[in-house]
């Protein structure tokens, strides 16, 4: 279980809604992000251009508009490459 203050450090775009993200417990994984694009908040980065424009700010991945998923959530999201088969 990782710690409640683990937090995002880094974040590399992959492709189509994937980012490779690295934490402060020095855990590195790929999150598929396309299940949270819906919402008021989340629909615009259904466009990928909208998506590629995120930022790490306040220990996560946030994006001009206002969205970030909490960096908690990140951490304990399934890992994409683990799904590769």
């Amino acid at each position: 279980m990782p710690k409640p203050y683990t937090r995002v450090v880094s974040a590399e775009y992959v492709c189509d809604y994937t980012l490779r993200l690295r934490f402060t417990d020095s855990k590195e994984k790929t999150v598929d992000f396309s299940r949270w694009l819906h919402g008021e908040v989340f629909q615009p980065l259904a466009n990928k251009r909208e998506f590629k424009r995120f930022f790490i700010a306040g220990g996560t991945v946030c994006w001009p508009n206002g969205a970030d998923i909490a960096p908690e959530t990140l951490r304990t999201a399934e890992d994409a490459d683990s799904n590769a088969a």
